[in-house]
């Protein structure tokens, strides 16, 4: 217990009950012109909770990229762990979906509900914390898809925590035919990876400056490339 624990209360900045928010200005159209239409803000609001059998994290994003500054989409996050045991395993449980619209139809969009279920081993390294994650995946498309997913978060303090390293890695297998008009000529599956490496540098009283690289392969396109949209942010911390 005490491992995954301490990488999880380091994240938050030494506390069993944390909360915070973020916000980015998103780069993507000034590095992808030809893929993504604008630039934008996004608003994050994180959530984490300790107890003595596990941990809660709830993850809330918001892009501000409809038209004139309006919710363009939202998307939510939650992860929970639980032992009951000795063995440093911890069951692993988690949920993601969200909504989102697209102006050029004036039509709206799901992101897909997704359920996870496995194992989670964190471990520690020098003024470092790591965890990795199987699971299995169910993805609630018109066509479900049944995966396995694997997630590796790392973080490590610098100069004692006055800068903090995070990226959390996430790569899954996914059915190319959702069951819909877009897909339904395709098949077999296809490889997705997500990455959010991170730096920040504390401020004080609660307040972080730093920037982020959103990182996607098959995730918002079906092309075999490599997607990378950097970010500059604020950070505060309250408990």
């Amino acid at each position: 217990m005490k491992n995954l624990l301490f990488a999880f209360l380091c994240l938050f900045s030494f506390s069993g009950f944390a909360q915070q928010f973020e916000l980015h200005y998103d780069f993507r159209h000034t590095v992808d012109p030809k893929m993504q239409s604008k630039n934008f803000p996004t608003l994050f609001f994180e959530y984490f909770k300790s107890k003595e059998i596990g941990s809660t994290l709830l993850k809330i994003q918001t892009d501000f990229k409809g038209n004139k500054g309006n919710i363009g989409q939202c998307f939510i996050q939650l992860s929970q762990t639980i032992k009951f045991w000795k063995p440093k395993i911890y069951l692993n449980v988690g949920y993601s979906g969200g909504l989102g619209i697209i102006e050029s139809i004036k039509g709206g969009f799901y992101i897909n509900n997704s359920y996870a279920l496995g194992a989670a081993y964190p471990f520690l390294g020098k003024n470092s914390w790591y965890s990795a994650v199987l699971c299995y995946r169910y993805s609630a498309f018109e066509k479900p898809s049944h995966d396995t997913q694997f997630t590796f978060y790392v973080g490590k303090g610098i100069r004692n925590y006055k800068f903090i390293t995070s990226a959390s890695l996430v790569c899954w297998t996914e059915n190319r035919n959702h069951g819909d008009d877009y897909t339904k000529n395709l098949s077999g599956k296809k490889l997705a990876f997500f990455g959010d490496p991170q730096i920040w540098y504390n401020v004080g009283k609660g307040f972080s400056a730093g920037s982020k690289i959103w990182l996607y392969y098959h995730v918002l396109t079906p092309e075999n490339t490599i997607q990378a949209y950097p970010t500059l942010a604020v950070k505060y911390k309250f408990e």
